[in-house]
This record gives C-alpha cells, sequence and structure tokens, in this order.
C-alpha cells in the first residue's frame, strides 16, 4: 500500500522537474536568439558604414524610410559636396558643430558639460555633433528613448569618423538632413525654400538655412521669425570668420 502511494508522488515530483527542466531551456533559447539579433541588428551599421565610403552611393535616412513604408513619399535630390555652396557647409559646421574638423566624431568636452550638468541637476543642452547626427539619421530612431538613442549612437559615431573623411560625413549629412517637412537633403531644401540651387545659396540664405535645422517643421528660412533672423546673422558672421574650424572640408 505504501509503494503504490509513492509510486505516484515520485512520478509527479520528476514530471515537474523535466517540465522545470524545458521551461529554462525555452527560456535559454530566446534570450541567446535576442541576443543573437541584436548583435546582428548592431552589424548592420557597421558594415553600412564601408558601403557608404564611394562618392557614387547615396545613402537614405531611416525617416526616409519611414516616409516610403508610410505612402507619404518624400523630396531628396542628391548633391556632391562640391557643387554645394562652400559658405552653406560653413554655416553648417559653425551652427552645429564647431568643433567638427577636430573631433573624432565625439565632441567630449561638449559631453562633459552635459554629463557635469545632468549630475548637478541642471537642464542639459544637446551635445550632439554632425556625426552623431548622421549616425542618428543614417541608422537609428529620432522619439522615443532619446537618451538612450544618444549611448548607442556614440561608439558608432567615433566608428564613422574612422571609416569616412570629414568630407564625406558632411556631404552624407547634408543630402539627409531634413529641411522642411517631406524635403531631405540640401538641394532639396535650397530649391523648395529659395528656389535655387544648392551652389547659389547665399551667405544669408545659407545661414538663416543651418538655423533651421534643429527644427524643420517649425522653422521656415525663407519666412524666418525675428529671433531666427538674429540666429542666422550670428552664424553667418561665424561662417565668413570660420578659417580653420571649415579647414577639413574645403
Amino acid at each position: 500500500m505504501d509503494e503504490e502511494i509513492i509510486q505516484p508522488e515520485l512520478e509527479e515530483k520528476d514530471l515537474a522537474g523535466k517540465g522545470r527542466v524545458r521551461t529554462r531551456r525555452g527560456i535559454r533559447f530566446w534570450v541567446v536568439r535576442a541576443v543573437l539579433i541584436l548583435v546582428a541588428l548592431g552589424l548592420v551599421p557597421v558594415i553600412l558604414t564601408v558601403f557608404y565610403y564611394p562618392s557614387f552611393v547615396h545613402p537614405i535616412s531611416t525617416l526616409m524610410i519611414k516616409d516610403l513604408a508610410t505612402l507619404r513619399g518624400y523630396d531628396r535630390q542628391w548633391v556632391a559636396i562640391d557643387d554645394i555652396a562652400p559658405v552653406l557647409s560653413h554655416s553648417v559646421i559653425m551652427s552645429e558643430d564647431g568643433q567638427f574638423c577636430r573631433h573624432m566624431g565625439v565632441d567630449l568636452g561638449e559631453l562633459r558639460v552635459v554629463i557635469d550638468d545632468a549630475l548637478a541637476g541642471e537642464a542639459t543642452r544637446g551635445a550632439s555633433t554632425i556625426t552623431m547626427q548622421t549616425v542618428k539619421n543614417l541608422y537609428l530612431w529620432h522619439r522615443p528613448l532619446s537618451t538612450l538613442r544618444k549611448l548607442i549612437e556614440l561608439p558608432y559615431a567615433v566608428y564613422l569618423d574612422l571609416v569616412l573623411p570629414k568630407r564625406r560625413i558632411l556631404e552624407i549629412y547634408l543630402n539627409i538632413a531634413e529641411w522642411a517637412p517631406g524635403v531631405y537633403g540640401i538641394e532639396a531644401g535650397a530649391q523648395h525654400h529659395f528656389g535655387v540651387a544648392a551652389a547659389k545659396l547665399t551667405a544669408r540664405q545659407a545661414a538663416l538655412m543651418a538655423v533651421t535645422l534643429p527644427n524643420p517643421a517649425e522653422r521656415n528660412p525663407a519666412k524666418p521669425s525675428a529671433g531666427l533672423k538674429r540666429l542666422a546673422s550670428t552664424i553667418q558672421r561665424r561662417a565668413a570668420q570660420a578659417g580653420d574650424y571649415v579647414g577639413c572640408v574645403d
């Protein structure tokens, strides 16, 4: 009688143990699979960056892909950096990333200030370089989780700077940046706002275009507010005196 009672109990314990083993194996399988997928996704920018080295390759941004996926479409006309008014390149550098020619993808000085402000509980400002913004536009998302995205940007920006020349990074950035809703690239942007080619932008137009970049959905360089005009005047003066700050793209 005792043996008849004990035997079923042992069988139940054995089945429960096997179930736990299968559960652990299942969890381990999915964890490994998730890690492999993340690694594969992480390698995509590493591989694509190499393919983006030749000037005949014209990359598109994740926002452009989104516009295609949602059937909105977009306007983009690729233009070589040699066919962009130098004053536009200078204005964008002096507006977006004054140390572009000097850092290695990440401006450590600006990043240190942001970290110190955050630790002190103060409001932080952006420390994104042109290289980091290029990484974001090419490979990453814009919102939400912007803090997490910025952390991911850092190693990719250093890698992009190692692989691509500064002129090529700026060329890609100017051709994938959004200058108005659904309008990408400086050629389409210049035509959209001023009715001229990127090569024909004046110093004033270039400055207005440059200060539009942080918020192209709200800022219109063709109809600038008083505040935008003041910003453009500052950038125009800085671009005229840029000197060595823009030497890597001249």
